[in-house]
């Protein structure tokens, strides 16, 4: 049994995503890794930051992110699905540039998958998720955050990244250009696996999580509506130690100090 893993990355020196530990916490489950990275801005490190890890399992694939062919952030799936397309493994692990996994769970997901293997009714796999807040300390359990995602895959041509990348879709004769396909769409028939995948997408400085926030909001509604909506320069978390914001029981061991 073969596992690959893939993702897609840009300008994550500028907008301080932790790709370098979220690929270094799955890296040992997996025979490969590939990487869809974007056009960076001119001065930001990600090339480097990824060079970095020194692992013959990697492969980096150069993009340009075409917003305007792929808008509504729909250009996140289409650079996912270019990864994917990449992969040769049975088994595909998509981690995206903020998430980690634990190493207590490495057992866990392989023994998942070498049991599902030969039952190709399931066609992936179901994590639940541990969302961090504003530090490593706090989660977000409130019902703003999702609770479980698809993460792991079967290799099946039929079976894309969809919408804003958050999941993925079952798309018969798929032809790569509207990843919020309606009709002739199927949610995948998944299995639970008992991990987890660690979520710090909320994690930064507050003036990193408002660029983040920024270009987030400009991808999915367009430069006019982040102009009017987004003027401050600071992202405020609020009092993190309020409900539904809990300390978390775990963290992965490969966070940033």
């Amino acid at each position: 049994m073969r596992i690959s893993g893939f993702t897609f990355i840009r300008n994550a020196d500028k907008l301080d995503y932790p790709i370098k530990e979220s690929i270094q916490s799955v890296l040992p489950l997996l025979d490969e890794f590939i990487i869809a990275m974007g056009d960076n801005d001119e001065g930001d490190t990600t090339f480097e930051l990824l060079q970095s890890i020194n692992s013959p399992k990697i492969k980096i694939i150069n993009t340009v992110w075409d917003t305007v062919a792929f808008p509504k952030a729909q250009v996140y799936a289409q650079q996912t699905d270019l990864a994917r397309s990449h992969c040769t493994g049975d088994w595909l692990f998509y981690i995206q540039g903020d998430e980690v996994i634990h190493e207590k769970d490495y057992a866990t997901i392989r023994n998942r998958c070498e049991e599902l293997l030969p039952n190709t009714a399931i066609e992936g796999l179901l994590f639940k998720y541990f969302h961090f807040w504003g530090d490593y300390w706090h989660q977000n359990r409130s019902h703003s955050a999702y609770g479980q995602e698809i993460r792991i895959i079967r290799n099946h041509p039929d079976i894309h990244s969809y919408g804003d990348a958050q999941g993925f879709r079952r798309i018969p004769n798929f032809d790569g250009k509207n990843f919020r396909l309606k009709e002739g769409v199927y949610k995948l028939n998944v299995a639970r696996v008992n991990a987890g995948i660690y979520h710090y997408g909320w994690v930064r400085p507050p003036d990193f999580m408002m660029r983040k926030r920024k270009m987030s909001n400009t991808l999915h509604h367009g430069q006019s509506t982040t102009t009017e909506n987004f003027a401050a320069t600071i992202f405020d978390y609020g009092p993190v130690g309020r409900k539904p914001i809990l300390k978390a029981h775990i963290r992965p061991s490969c966070k940033r100090e």
